[in-house]
């Protein structure tokens, strides 16, 4: 096999991987784009109806709720080989999940910090490398809009209670961006 020949081999393996990746990682974008838009309205709408925050502990009922949906996807999804585009898309959400869990509790417990707009830039941080990694422009367009648009979102919205549906626009950009994957490669 020449230099060549052997590049294109492994250039078309890439290609083949990234594109096994998105479109289970589409299922996995409609899944928690879904459950971030439904919890956020949930909360939103028990918090306004009540007045109470306290409806904001529910947010860790996510993970709970999420992780094995995903994993029950991930066992669907068993003939997709593991690959290194994988594992790393897997640890950019892996990690955003720990971080984003580890701020919520910093932020109830020792101080108190603009939690939303700090989990909406990681959000959509989180999105655009996945973007990055997949080579995939509708993935990292919408999490840029996502990050900085809420970001600036967050930050003109006064009231928290309102932030809460910056999550409701970051549920239906993952939901939508699950759409767009699942066309993209059908």
């Amino acid at each position: 096999m020449t230099p060549q020949e052997s590049l294109r081999l492994i250039t078309e393996t890439m290609n083949n991987s990234r594109k096994a990746i998105l479109q289970g990682s589409a299922n996995h974008f409609l899944l928690w784009g879904i459950l971030l838009t439904a919890l956020s309205l949930v909360i939103y709408f028990l918090w306004h109806g009540t007045g109470n925050p306290a409806w904001n502990f529910l947010w860790f009922a996510m993970p709970v709720i999420g992780y094995p949906l995903a994993l029950l996807l991930r066992k669907r999804e068993a003939s997709i080989p593991k690959s290194e585009i994988g594992k790393l898309s897997g640890s950019v959400w892996t990690a955003f999940g720990a971080f984003a869990i580890c701020l919520s509790i910093i932020a109830v417990s020792l101080v108190p910090m603009n939690v939303t707009l700090l989990i909406v830039v990681l959000l959509g941080f989180a999105e655009c490398i996945s973007g990055a990694i997949l080579k995939n422009w509708p993935i990292i367009v919408a999490g840029f809009i996502l990050g900085v648009g809420g970001a600036a979102a967050a930050m003109l919205l006064r009231s928290t209670e309102a932030q809460l549906l910056l999550f409701t626009l970051g549920g239906v950009l993952l939901a939508a961006i699950g759409v767009i994957v699942k066309m993209q490669y059908r």
